[in-house]
């Protein structure tokens, strides 16, 4: 199923993760996955490529204040149950962030369920960008996130 993923580009900093759990917690937002790396040189690296080709969510003074900034950061991808109203909370408050779709799938929590599925987009010819993904017990379900660089033909293949 094709889902938002919410990328923010936050100071890798004590404290920060609680305080955007809190916020969307705080509007009953439910946080479905989350991944987080560290982002310094992929910050530096996107905010050169984007002022050239991709579409801004946040202002460009919010993109080259951080752009200048010499802090550590953090790349935080979550999907969440309200999408757009995460996206209005975040804006509100100020988060840098952007907007990408991804294909979200429920896998059994066997050995092969991920490999049958990328699998599946390798014989398509589509190549993955990055994967995550998490299960809560070994008798539950896993939830995989998955950004493939040719989502509209992903999406015909995973549908529902």
């Amino acid at each position: 199923m094709v889902r938002t993923e919410i990328s923010l580009f936050m100071k890798n900093v004590p404290g920060e993760l609680g305080r955007l759990a809190a916020l969307l917690s705080d509007e009953g937002i439910n946080i479905d996955a989350l991944t987080i790396q560290d982002a310094s040189s992929y910050v530096q690296e996107l905010f050169h490529a984007r002022g050239k080709s991709l579409k801004r969510i946040a202002s460009s003074a919010s993109y080259n204040s951080m752009k200048k900034d010499s802090a550590e950061f953090a790349l935080i991808r979550i999907l969440v149950d309200q999408t757009d109203r995460t996206i209005d909370l975040l804006s509100k408050n100020d988060y840098l962030f952007d907007i990408m779709p991804v294909i979200a799938i429920i896998l059994e929590n066997n050995p092969g369920s991920l490999a049958e599925v990328a699998t599946k987009f390798g014989k398509e010819g589509i190549n993955i960008n990055y994967v995550y993904g998490s299960v809560s017990s070994p008798k539950e379900k896993c939830l995989f996130v998955f950004c493939p660089e040719d989502i509209e033909l992903a999406a015909r293949i995973f549908n529902d």
